[in-house]
């Protein structure tokens, strides 16, 4: 009998993909990947599969395909290529988890097609829960699909409740690093470069992700995401900024006590845990050594600098289709400040702008989220070539 847990990554070139494959590598016994998913990087890929022999390797690039396809079919891999190859594969019999480790609205269909499939879900993408949180909680609840969170945050939080009544919680506090601006002035940050923006202080990440934490828009996704995981109201969700990045998030009860979650910014920690089935699993790995860190600090989020982390709770409260106007404006706007086209400020006018111009839906389907996707998208890259330099 296979005693191996067969994994699905989603996003297997990205950075938590990688680090996925490398905890896979660290557990033969346990683990196996049967498919990988990347988005273009084609090369990566290849190189990937020929080391760990999915039976499945899948790039969303149409286009690579071919190169895709020459490379490993000599191998007994399978391959494919496109959204709907992506979706179909969450499905096959050879999944029993699936990372969601791509970054952004790409996330959402293979992950629903996984939870309708029955697969579990470590779920690494954060914006699957802000577009459309209340779809996939409902799905969720007719599938025996079982979510384990992979963000640091949302892992701490997953880790602090073990045990815990629920009706106990008096407050979920998300801890955030600051980012790289988190003692600039407001005038300093006119004139941020996209360098500057990826130099995080402690977390190597994507470049998405390090733009979203330097805007702070992070920790407004990681809000709308936390609502939706623990059942809790926005108004008993914090942000507090703790720029070591030790305490990974906090949760305070009804008596009193709050309890948090330590380690290394480092994301194997929460990556193992969530393919572990919140079982711990030995590590080599050095842990956290208390007295390297001497100085713990925390701090309010500056709103006035940093506004984008109030949009969760504008989101939250409004509901419908605003929090994926608000993701798909900002994927678009840190598109183009990578791209050098805006600056960094004109991320939040964009998103600000598209949600005033979208219409509203107040119980969207999964067509109206592709729809306002869509929409918004289009209506962000017209404002990008207003604000061009």
């Amino acid at each position: 009998m296979n005693q191996h847990k067969n994994i699905a990554i989603l996003g297997s070139t990205g950075s938590i993909g990688t680090q996925t494959l490398d905890i896979i590598a660290e557990y033969p016994d346990r683990f196996k990947a049967t498919v990988l998913v990347a988005g273009s990087k084609v090369d990566q890929l290849i190189e990937q599969a020929l080391k760990c022999r999915p039976q499945y390797a899948i790039i969303a690039d149409e286009s690579k395909y071919a190169q895709l396809h020459e490379a490993l079919a000599p191998h007994g891999i399978k391959t494919a290529a496109g959204a709907q190859a992506i979706a179909d594969a969450m499905t096959l019999d050879c999944v029993d988890t699936v990372v969601t480790a791509t970054v952004g609205y790409s996330g959402l269909a293979p992950t629903i097609s996984a939870i309708k499939a029955g697969k579990d879900i470590a779920l690494a993408n954060k914006e699957t829960l802000v577009v459309a949180g209340e779809l996939v909680t409902n799905l969720l609840k007719e599938s025996k699909s079982k979510v384990i969170p992979v963000d640091s945050e949302h892992s701490a939080i997953y880790q602090c409740l073990v045990g815990e009544d629920p009706t106990t919680i008096k407050k979920l506090i998300i801890t955030a690093s600051g980012g790289p601006f988190r003692t600039f002035e407001a005038e300093r940050l006119k004139s941020v470069t996209v360098k500057d923006a990826l130099r995080h202080p402690n977390w190597d990440m994507g470049a998405k992700i390090t733009i979203d934490s330097a805007t702070m828009l992070n920790k407004a996704f990681e809000i709308i995401e936390a609502h939706w995981l623990f059942g809790i109201e926005a108004n008993r969700i914090e942000a507090v900024v703790h720029p070591q990045s030790i305490i990974h998030s906090m949760v305070e009860f009804v008596d009193g006590a709050v309890k948090a979650q330590l380690g290394v910014p480092d994301m194997h920690l929460p990556i193992r845990y969530a393919l572990g089935d919140a079982t711990r699993l030995e590590t080599s790995e050095r842990g956290l050594q208390l007295s390297d860190y001497t100085n713990l600090t925390f701090e309010a989020p500056d709103v006035e600098r940093f506004p984008g982390i109030n949009l969760s709770y504008f989101a939250l409260e409004k509901g419908g289709n605003s929090a994926c106007v608000i993701n798909a404006a900002n994927e678009i706007a840190v598109a183009a400040f990578l791209h050098e086209q805006i600056g960094f400020l004109d991320i939040y006018k964009i998103i600000l702008q598209s949600l005033e111009a979208m219409p509203f839906i107040a119980s969207p389907s999964y067509e109206d989220y592709v729809n306002t996707n869509s929409a918004t998208r289009q209506y962000a890259e017209s404002l990008v070539k207003q604000l061009k330099h």
